[in-house]
């Protein structure tokens, strides 16, 4: 029976809808994540194609981003007083449709656009795929569960620049979202057989239906981020500046009901560690983008070599993530969070020499960027959930989610116009190195600083269930 799910779940991974749910899950938010990665290996032929500048590559990948992170809570919201299942199979539908006319726009505007109608399906589908999991398993399996559906998730993550730079150079760019339609077709038959619906069984649900605070911040992150990309069109600085000082009333104002509830960051640990989540991963952001352009338009690799370039990261993350995971909780996540980014800045470094050789040259950096990606993923996430009570981790991880793709998404519009590459300047190779090196710099430094704030934060998590961390 289709039922309510939230309190008597009987799933299984032994039982077919078990599996069948699992497989849901997973091929649908690995839709989401493919399109937070593959995308930038088509940058250049897309760019080509459709003559686009760079501020217009630059919201091919930022408009996705935008509306992910500025909806994701709020996509949770909904899914928890409308049914998670329902909700979820409308964003992968959502995201599909999106997808379809991503793949044929003619001309970057259409794209640009057809990618944040993209971005808001997501936002549906991304927090219901965990959620449903949750829901729908029996205590003692949802830690199998989501331990299969994130590794799961990470072979997706780690084939996508593969398979993406393959049929770009074998086709064409398009086909990198026209390969959501299957995906997302098996997704929608398991999600309607397999799937139980559920809903949060709080009563206060319909209260926390907090649309105006996430409009506020999707103008926020609109205004700066435009502000960033188009220098000249300072006035959507202030406009974002007002709704961002708006925003911080609303969910001052709403309390507990807020979509945002402010009270949480009161915690050293848990605002530290959303700060350390802010500079690391705009870092990532910020180097992956002009990395995968600077290799195909400055160095001459194929879409499919530079696709593949990185998959080293993604293959350590796979295999090593729960070994780290299992240490923090041995010794406590400091010593990780602090190595983590400074290995990193390490792997920033060595690939600012990344050069036509992949063995000597792109390799060692990417390796080494994977192993100190692999040190802090993990801990970063468990101590986030740690710092606050059990009842708000469901907020707390979906604030460092929104962290982490707003700031990719900043660091994305910002990081350009500091290193001075504009206009089509991406497409020529001498601009193009000198504002790659540039920021592998900046990238490094920033790795650097998040370091010196996990120092500053001195993050206690050991693992306990349910505990608070020291404040």
């Amino acid at each position: 029976m289709r039922g309510e799910g939230t309190v008597d779940s009987r799933l299984t991974l032994r039982s077919g809808r078990g599996r069948g749910t699992l497989t849901a899950a997973v091929l649908a938010s690995g839709m989401a994540f493919l399109d937070s990665t593959v995308v930038n290996v088509a940058l250049p032929a897309l760019g080509h194609e459709l003559r686009a500048s760079l501020a217009q590559l630059q919201w091919v990948v930022n408009g996705y981003t935008l509306t992910l992170a500025a909806f994701v809570l709020l996509g949770g919201a909904l899914g928890d007083r409308f049914g998670r299942r329902r909700v979820f199979m409308v964003g992968i539908v959502w995201f599909t449709v999106a997808s379809i006319a991503c793949g044929f726009a003619w001309d970057p505007g259409v794209l640009v656009g057809a990618r944040i109608v993209q971005g808001i399906g997501a936002a549906l589908l991304t927090p219901g795929s965990l959620a449903i999991i949750q829901a729908s398993f029996e205590p003692d399996e949802r830690g199998k569960a989501i331990g299969a559906w994130s590794g799961l998730s990470g072979v997706t993550t780690a084939v996508g620049p593969f398979v993406g730079g393959l049929l770009i150079d074998v086709a064409t760019w398009r086909w990198i979202f026209w390969m959501n339609v299957p995906l997302a077709l098996v997704a929608l038959w398991f999600s309607w057989r397999c799937v139980p619906e559920s809903r949060s069984p709080s009563p206060e649900v319909r209260g926390r239906f907090d649309i105006g605070g996430a409009l506020l911040g999707a103008l926020a992150l609109a205004g700066l981020t435009y502000g960033l990309i188009e220098p000249r069109a300072w006035p959507t600085l202030v406009v974002a500046l007002v709704a961002a000082v708006a925003f911080v009333l609303v969910e001052r104002a709403r309390g507990e009901r807020a979509m945002l509830p402010l009270h949480l960051f009161s915690s050293r640990v848990f605002s530290g560690l959303n700060a350390y989540t802010i500079v690391v991963y705009g870092a990532f952001g910020g180097l992956f983008f002009l990395l995968v352009i600077y290799l195909q338009n400055a160095l001459g690799y194929s879409a499919l070599a530079a696709g593949a370039a990185t998959v080293p990261i993604t293959l350590l993350l796979l295999v090593f993530s729960a070994w780290s995971g299992a240490l923090a909780t041995k010794i406590g996540p400091a010593i990780q969070l602090v190595a983590g980014p400074l290995l990193c800045a390490a792997g920033a470094l060595l690939l600012r020499f990344a050069g036509d050789d992949y063995v000597t040259s792109v390799l060692p950096g990417v390796v080494v960027f994977g192993v100190g990606l692999t040190m802090l993923v993990a801990p970063l996430t468990a101590t986030v959930l740690g710092a606050v009570d059990d009842h708000y981790a469901g907020v707390a991880s979906g604030i460092n989610n929104a962290a982490a793709r707003a700031s990719s998404m900043l660091a994305v519009a910002a990081l350009p116009l500091v290193v001075g590459l504009s206009g089509t300047e991406y497409a020529e190779a001498g601009p193009l190195t000198n504002a790659y090196r540039a920021a592998t710099l900046w990238c490094a430094g920033f790795l650097a600083l998040g370091a010196v704030i996990a120092l500053i934060a001195r993050p206690g998590y050991r693992g306990a269930r349910g505990g608070r961390q020291h404040r």
